[in-house]
């Protein structure tokens, strides 16, 4: 179980890399085309092409599922905290948390399958672009989330749910304020001082 562990921990850093530069060329696309149809709009001299419209669309399609894909892997979705933390219901709603992202995975890949194959009746109105290239976002979202929430659940299996979390989780804004105000606090326990620079616990401070 801990070879497994290790292996699925090394390709799925190996996809999170992958993910992030394809991620990021979506990103550069999108922003690019956006641009080129604002300026085609208002300059008469600039060809209005249609495809930029819907090629935008479907690199907004493909960033919102891949991204969602690596938010699973770090718990960066929004998560609602009902109960107090390290009680046993905290546990349990963790565990099921990831247990839901695993269930939503294979939902994705078993149905994900059957539309990305009905893009291939279909086509892009302006670009001509077989749908399947768009559809199949489902299926290869669902293929990562799968492979995530299984690193997650066996990481927690072999090793605990702390020591999952700590290791995978996205540290929250809550839990790093705390520790800055923490150590301010430690700083400021200091003695103070009276109106002559008196310390309280000696002699005058030199």
């Amino acid at each position: 179980m801990s070879r497994l562990l290790a292996g699925l921990a090394r390709l799925n850093r190996v996809l999170e890399r992958v993910l992030h530069w394809i991620l990021l060329s979506l990103v550069l696309g999108f922003i690019l085309l956006v641009i080129y149809q604002v300026i085609s709009r208002n300059l008469a001299f600039m060809p209005s092409l249609y495809w930029t419209e819907e090629f935008s669309r479907f690199a907004f399609q493909w960033m919102v599922m891949l991204g969602a894909a690596v938010g699973v892997l770090h718990a960066d979705h929004f998560v609602l905290e009902a109960f107090p933390r390290g009680s046993r219901a905290d546990l349990a709603t963790r565990v099921v948390r990831d247990l839901a992202c695993l269930a939503i995975g294979v939902i994705f890949v078993f149905y994900g399958h059957e539309f990305a194959l009905s893009g291939l009746r279909r086509h892009a109105t302006a670009s001509g672009l077989s749908m399947i290239y768009v559809y199949s976002t489902f299926m290869v979202s669902g293929v990562f989330i799968l492979l995530f929430s299984v690193q997650r659940l066996l990481h927690s299996l072999l090793h605990g749910l702390d020591a999952m979390e700590s290791a995978l989780n996205t540290p929250s804004e809550m839990e790093t304020l705390d520790v800055s105000e923490a150590d301010h606090s430690v700083e400021g326990l200091g003695s103070p001082l009276d109106s002559r620079g008196n310390s309280g616990q000696g002699g005058p401070r030199p």
